[in-house]
């Protein structure tokens, strides 16, 4: 098969018509009608359906698109590969890790990466769906839990507890709780119980509802339930890390959190010796001992003031 054609029929396969395949490719949409319309006939069969809302793959061009886009995963490989053979550190580092983590944690500390590594570029994809890795949705991930795929190298990096935080004003004005029972006169600010999140979170908030404390308002990622606890509203169901960056939180009840939450970093095992993986997983690591540094410099004089 031609690979000109090739390569149209998976930018038609992708986009779903011909105009935006066109676009992308910079191609007319009658030049890419008439290389669809060849592969078809070379083949002799139907790839698409037509209809007015655009175009639908067969059963066969179903068939076809699976090794098309095999062959772009493998060839995203190898030019990694072939990057990455070198010592300089560039190009394109697909990441993906949970919204909280990305939005709170990661981006305000890219800056240091950037300065280190200018010609790096960050795609950085902040979604609590797991994305497939061997098949290359992205190149590294940071995850709450042990990724459980096939074929990845796995660090773990450290752990993270959930605690109750508030503002110092907010407890001023409303009372520091001394007991769990004493959170029933406050307003409780926490991720949905049917909202994505690590077990362990979600334990210690079903525990919180066990004993008659109710969330008076619920937010479907952390950064939503720390603005929340930054606007004065309340007592957040929060990740520890967070401190580091917040230190004028105050912990409420410190006595209540979460189990141990491990994180991890995890990349394809093709990409074991890519120069951009092992400089991001030496940035991440480095920054998550000064957070960890910060964390317990906080808690001490939070200790002492106390």
């Amino acid at each position: 098969m031609d690979w000109d054609k090739l390569r149209v029929f998976h930018a038609v396969a992708e986009a779903g018509s011909l105009t935006a395949a066109g676009e992308s490719l910079h191609l007319s949409q009658s030049a890419v009608s008439r290389q669809i319309r060849a592969l078809e006939e070379s083949l002799e069969t139907v790839l698409f359906h037509r209809h007015a809302r655009g175009l639908i793959l067969t059963e066969q061009g179903e068939l076809l698109h699976d090794a098309t886009a095999s062959m772009y995963r493998r060839l995203d490989t190898a030019a990694a590969r072939i990057r990455d053979s070198r010592d300089e550190v560039f190009g394109e580092l697909r990441v993906t890790t949970t919204t909280g983590f990305g939005t709170l944690w990661l981006v305000p500390r890219l800056a240091k990466l950037y300065e280190k590594f200018p010609n790096l570029k960050i795609d950085l994809m902040l979604e609590e769906r797991v994305l497939d890795l061997p098949m290359r949705e992205a190149d590294v991930a940071i995850r709450m839990k042990e990724p459980s795929q096939a074929d990845l190298v796995r660090k773990r990096l450290n752990t993270v507890r959930m605690r109750l935080y508030a503002l110092p004003s907010y407890l001023e004005e409303n009372g520091r709780p001394q007991t769990v029972e004493d959170l029933s006169t406050h307003r409780l600010i926490s991720q949905a119980v049917t909202a994505h999140q690590v077990s362990s979170g979600l334990t210690l908030i079903e525990s919180l509802h066990a004993v008659g404390i109710p969330s008076t308002l619920t937010v479907n990622n952390y950064f939503g339930v720390l603005q929340g606890v930054l606007s004065g509203l309340g007592i957040g169901v929060l990740p520890d890390y967070l401190v580091a960056d917040f230190p004028h939180m105050e912990r409420v009840l410190p006595d209540v959190e979460s189990g141990s939450i491990p994180v991890y970093l995890a990349y394809p095992e093709e990409l074991r010796h890519s120069q951009r993986i092992a400089a991001f997983r030496e940035f991440v690591l480095e920054e998550l001992s000064e957070t960890a540094r910060h964390l317990s410099a906080v808690e001490e004089g939070h200790a002492r003031s106390a």
